[in-house]
């Protein structure tokens, strides 16, 4: 800004420079000068004279709220008057002065004035601090953003299209790159125009394995005692701020928390293969189960659609999902015995059935450990919470295909007693024995007992 307050000094100076050769007073005190002369000038004169006048003024009232301008202008107007000769004006190069510095201002060669007040200036901060490329860049990326340099970059050239923003005369957009890292290190409005981004650009990272894929889930299933089972199921429980004008008891869960409820399906690599989010905590798994797209498509037999395995006791198997006991056994959701007095087959089955289901916990504390916002209550527009947790989902997988390693530390905290404990996930296990419902068959109960026969042969 010192250099617009100079350049208005200069222009403010020719002018009263010119605005004196003019008088008369002067030239007639010069003598060799007639009057006539001094105080005409052309038309083209006087042009630039009031264009640079112009100028000056817009200038000087564009720092007059601070102050600064009118006093430099004094102070050194008072110094050039004292070393001003008395003779010997040249009014053609006063002139030509003039007009140059107008054309200069003119084709913005001048340097721009402030923002308004009502442009708020960006500061640097963490996306400073983001930007170099070396090792530290490397290691505050995985602690901020929970990805590698590389991966944000591939994410973002890919989610260009659609965040890309216009630049407008108030001030420069944000570029994609930018708002990509704020959506992913903080809550800020950004979020929703990235969560479309990813879900329009990355929806297939979510989806029921096919090809190769379902060739490499399947064996990892077998290798747990599972022939033909293609996923584990469960629910984890999103903590919010109660809605304005909701009924609080349609949002309690069975801890006496504001909720929703997210249903995931999971393979052992901790990939998510379906999500469907979105219902108040009050719902039970199985009220959830029986609304969600996975049920309209498993019923009707449209889930799994690879050839039969057959078991013992003759029991032939399309493919099943492994759940808790807060599932009715079906015939494609196989659950544990459960109960205290078990057979020893019964309770070999239960426990390669945990083991195996395990790789649902463990995706929930990937997948909440990495983004916090979902570990503790906060205020969420619930129009947009499932889209959000789906791109959470996403990203979860994007990092799991690049091999992006996951920090166990930061599944534990410390409380307000300063005691270490793990995190809340929001699993709430059903207790007693498994869920019975009118829909369940004896051939679901079948298929259990062919498993658990199966691992007690081996």
């Amino acid at each position: 800004m010192h250099h617009v307050s100079v350049v208005c000094w200069c222009v403010a100076e020719i002018c009263w420079q010119l605005l004196k050769a003019m008088s008369s007073a002067p030239c007639a005190a010069m003598g060799n000068v007639a009057a006539d002369n001094c105080s005409k000038l052309s038309t083209a004169e006087r042009a630039a004279v009031a264009t640079a006048v112009t100028v000056v003024l817009m200038r000087c009232q564009m720092e007059r709220s601070a102050g600064r301008l009118k006093a430099q202008l004094r102070a050194r107007r008072r110094k050039a008057m004292q070393a001003l000769p008395v003779a010997g004006l040249n009014t053609a190069a006063i002139c030509e002065a003039v007009f140059q510095v107008c054309c200069t201002m003119g084709c913005g060669g001048m340097p721009k004035a402030t923002p308004r007040w009502w442009v708020k200036r960006r500061k640097g901060g963490t996306w400073e601090d983001l930007r170099p490329a070396d090792d530290d860049t490397e290691e505050y990326f995985h602690d901020k953003l929970r990805m590698s340099p590389c991966v944000f970059r591939e994410i973002t050239e890919n989610l260009l299209p659609f965040l890309q923003r216009r630049v407008t005369f108030y001030r420069e957009p944000l570029q994609p790159d930018h708002i990509v890292a704020y959506a992913l290190a903080t809550g800020v409005v950004a979020v929703r125009d990235v969560t479309a981004a990813l879900l329009a650009v990355y929806r297939e990272k979510v989806s029921w394995p096919t090809g190769v894929r379902q060739a490499v889930v399947l064996r990892a299933f077998v290798e747990k005692g599972f022939p033909n089972c293609h996923d584990c199921i469960d629910c984890t429980h999103i903590y919010i701020d109660k809605s304005t004008n909701a009924p609080g008891e349609d949002y309690f869960d069975k801890k006496r928390r504001f909720s929703v409820v997210a249903q995931v399906v999971v393979d052992l690599d901790l990939r998510v293969m379906d999500v469907f989010v979105g219902y108040l905590g009050s719902y039970h798994d199985v009220r959830v189960i029986h609304l969600s797209s996975l049920w309209a498509r498993a019923e009707p037999g449209e889930l799994f659609t690879g050839p039969p395995v057959m078991l013992p006791f003759q029991v032939q198997t399309s493919g099943y999902l492994l759940g808790d006991n807060g599932y009715p056994s079906s015939e494609w959701i196989v659950v544990p015995y459960g109960g205290t007095s078990q057979q020893s087959s019964e309770l070999r089955f239960d426990n390669k059935q945990k083991t195996a289901r395990w790789a649902v916990e463990r995706t929930f504390g990937r997948l909440k450990g990495m983004w916090r916002l979902f570990l503790r209550s906060h205020k969420t527009n619930m129009e947009t919470l499932p889209q959000q947790f789906a791109a959470v989902c996403i990203l979860h997988n994007i990092l799991i295909d690049v091999g992006i390693p996951f920090d166990d530390n930061l599944l534990w905290e410390v409380d307000a007693n300063r005691v270490q404990r793990r995190v809340d996930l929001g699993i709430q296990r059903p207790p007693g024995p498994p869920v019975c419902m009118d829909s369940s068959t004896g051939d679901a109960l079948i298929l259990r007992d062919a498993l658990a026969e199966r691992m007690s042969v081996r």
